[in-house]
């Protein structure tokens, strides 16, 4: 492990009130004692620490900035080793130029992420909390928020442990058994054993089953609009945004490509997908536009399908009604500021659309925006994670040891049902045990520590 000393600017490169460059090493003290001369004179002082003092950073004499620096010695750090952290102006240029004198003194600048890898390295933290600490930068939504500050304060890998231990006493009774068979008996042991892997094999799948629904609370729910052209989808995505994002006119099929955009609904977010309008054409432009129409709806999570009200319905319609049977779906009736046609009351779609919700909106005039917005609360929101303690899983990394060690229990499960020797249950006990411990870093390769942590931020 590299134990030499790290630098990097902790704030956002933009111009800001305050701006931190965080130094971590064993020469972190060091660094700092010859760059920071406090008020009266005097060198910075790093005997205590977790104190903040105030002085000027220097070079050469020159006073380039007002600061205050805070000390803090290892292990009682972020990193797990001597920590000096300079609160400076947040201009960029000032930060930067600080960030100079501190490599120019003894440190070298930190590759992405490697604060937090120091921190698991050091053990600080497991590998899970980690990824955590990336989570809570970039969620997008208070859902997202609550669910990695639990993870990051180590609800999920309290979970891992707490398997790994019921697994490893399993494994540990099998192989003293087959050890010193006069002592310890293995009569009886099979249907302990299958108790035991019932309880483990539910919690595995409980965890699992959670990655579909912690997916949408981290990246949003990827909502795709759907409808004929002209029908009012992208009036609707502009109403959603707030903003004219997308082109409309009253000319059909000006949407040749899909649109992403970002967008919040109190604690949970939307991935808002606009689309081409479907329909069938010789256009080869808008046919592609068409086709990506289609495959955005099959990806999504809910499908929000806009209805002209004002014509009647058509082949078109019909093909769009069964590309989301059996999908989460919302249908809208919009242009309700326009006499409607006598199929498209709600009563009549209804009918065709049994079961899926349908709102009259007028995106022209902002109309039935309210009720779409909690109908969208009420499908993705029931059971609020932030009233309970569970930690969903987010991380598809995650996800996919604990699908590798439930395959493993399972087999497990298989040996004993069909009469083989203990030590076959050994193997795959272990294996299990292994793929729970990569989740929080143990027995993880170093590619996999190092492509994580290359996704971080430089200065975290």
């Amino acid at each position: 492990m590299r134990t030499d000393t790290i630098a990097a600017i902790a704030t956002g490169l933009t111009d800001s009130g305050i701006g931190i460059v965080r130094i971590s090493g064993t020469d972190a003290f060091d660094v700092i004692r010859k760059i920071f001369v406090k008020k009266n004179g005097a060198a910075a002082d790093v005997n205590r620490s977790h104190t903040v003092q105030y002085g000027f950073i220097c070079e050469n004499g020159e006073k380039i900035d007002e600061v205050l620096v805070m000390v803090m010695k290892g292990p009682h750090s972020y990193t797990g080793e001597d920590t000096v952290e300079i609160d400076c102006h947040g201009g960029v240029l000032m930060m930067r130029r600080i960030l100079e004198v501190v490599l120019a003194n003894g440190a070298r600048a930190a590759e992405p992420g490697e604060f937090t890898k120091r921190a698991f390295l050091n053990g600080r933290i497991d590998l899970s909390q980690a990824e955590a600490v990336i989570d809570v930068i970039n969620a997008k939504n208070n859902y997202a928020l609550k669910n990695s500050m639990k993870q990051l304060s180590g609800k999920e890998s309290d979970k891992i442990r707490g398997l790994r231990e019921k697994i490893l006493y399993e494994i540990a009774y099998i192989e003293s058994a087959l050890d010193d068979p006069e002592h310890i008996s293995l009569d009886g042991y099979r249907e302990q054993l299958e108790i035991t892997l019932n309880e483990a094999i539910g919690q595995v799948k409980m965890l699992i089953d959670s990655a579909d629904y912690g997916r949408i609370v981290s990246e949003g729910i990827r909502t795709v609009i759907v409808g004929k052209p002209n029908a009012g989808k992208s009036s609707l995505m502009n109403m959603l945004l707030g903003e004219e994002r997308a082109i409309v006119t009253e000319i059909a099929g000006t949407t040749r490509d899909t649109l992403e955009e970002q967008v919040r609904f109190g604690d949970i977010s939307l991935r808002i997908v606009d689309t081409a309008g479907i329909r069938d054409t010789e256009d080869i432009v808008e046919k592609i536009g068409v086709g990506r129409a289609k495959d955005a709806a099959s990806d999504a999570d809910l499908i929000i399908y806009v209805i002209d009200s004002s014509v009647p319905l058509d082949e078109n319609d019909y093909e769009i009604m069964d590309l989301i049977q059996g999908r989460k779906a919302i249908i809208l009736l919009n242009k309700s500021d326009l006499p409607a046609v006598a199929d498209i009351s709600p009563a009549a779609v209804s009918e065709k659309l049994a079961g899926k919700k349908i709102i009259t909106i007028s995106a022209k005039e902002e109309t039935g925006f309210d009720e779409l917005k909690e109908t969208i609360q009420e499908m993705f929101c029931r059971g609020n994670i932030h009233f309970n303690d569970e930690v969903l899983i987010t991380n598809l990394r995650h996800k996919e040891a604990l699908q590798e060690a439930l395959s493993s229990l399972e087999m497990v499960m298989d040996s004993i049902r069909n009469g083989l020797p203990e030590d076959f249950f050994s193997i795959d006990l272990t294996d299990a045990y292994e793929r729970l411990g990569s989740i929080i870093g143990e027995a993880v390769e170093d590619d996999v520590v190092n492509e994580i942590f290359s996704r971080f931020c430089t200065g975290k």
